[in-house]
């Protein structure tokens, strides 16, 4: 995966192709088996903001995990102009590979207005410095996973804050280059990172993890809600929290606040979490 914000901005810097029509590239050094489902999203998500005047700004955006991404060849993006009205914009777009749709997201953008303001408090957790490094956290479990993450999540530094309960964790998070200044771009990346280590909540209550060898996992859908312009403070807190898993599915809800206590987006994901023998 991108090792650093330069390479990150340019796998999220698409090729216009023609009116609507974008190719988004492939990481060049990645461990992974398949298109990880946050750069999909966030490749996505740019390819619809190319069709919106600036002014305009993501509020939600809604999308399914078809088939897995193969990571040989380049993504095709492909933009519909659903409507454009007096406050709000809505793009639906189609990821190809292959000739087949792998995955499909709706996205909505408003012009900015003003009107009431509330929002939960962020939860009340050490601050990062006080908590423990995330691979620390990996490397008890496996020391494989967590020669995995630090190569694969380079670009970030991740802290582990304390919870008993399994079903909840929060996560602080920061870019170690800092974010971008451009808030389209500040978007892409939030929704980049948003499919990283949400699931984990679903899998925890029952001992287990990605990369379980009896577990077979995938993103299912993502949607984001978008409240607030991430802010300019170097950390942020994904408070990450699963209801339900049942019939091979687990639900995960995740919010992300900036360092100073705004509550920037509100995700949603449903993932496949399907046992299986190890030797399926």
């Amino acid at each position: 995966m991108p090792a650093n914000l330069t390479e990150l901005v340019d796998l999220l810097d698409l090729e216009m192709l023609d009116d609507g029509l974008f190719r988004g590239r492939q990481p060049e050094n990645t461990g992974f088996v398949r298109v990880f489902g946050g750069q999909v999203a966030a490749q996505a998500l740019v390819a619809a903001q190319r069709t919106v005047p600036e002014e305009r700004h993501v509020h939600s955006l809604h999308s399914y995990f078809l088939l897995g991404g193969d990571l040989s060849i380049p993504i095709i993006y492909d933009v519909e102009n659903v409507r454009d009205g007096g406050s709000f914009t809505t793009r639906r777009v189609a990821a190809r590979q292959h000739g087949a749709i792998i995955f499909y997201m709706t996205v909505s953008f408003q012009k900015v207005e003003e009107g009431f303001e509330h929002q939960d408090p962020m939860p009340d957790v050490p601050r990062p410095d006080e908590c423990e490094p995330m691979v620390d956290v990996i490397r008890r479990r496996s020391a494989e996973a967590a020669d995995w993450w630090e190569k694969e999540w380079s670009a970030i530094d991740a802290r582990m804050t304390p919870s008993d309960d399994p079903a909840t964790q929060r996560i602080w998070f920061r870019l170690v280059e800092g974010l971008p200044e451009d808030r389209r771009l500040r978007n892409a990346v939030l929704t980049y990172f948003s499919d990283l280590t949400l699931l984990g909540p679903t899998m925890r209550p029952h001992d287990k993890a990605v990369g379980s060898p009896d577990l077979q996992v995938a993103s299912l859908d993502h949607t984001i809600w978008f409240h607030r312009p991430p802010g300019e403070g170097e950390w942020f807190l994904y408070d990450q929290h699963s209801p339900s898993a049942s019939r091979a599915r687990g639900l995960a809800i995740g919010r992300v606040f900036g360092e100073n206590g705004e509550l920037a987006a509100t995700i949603a994901q449903e993932g496949l979490i399907r046992p299986i023998s190890p030797q399926s």
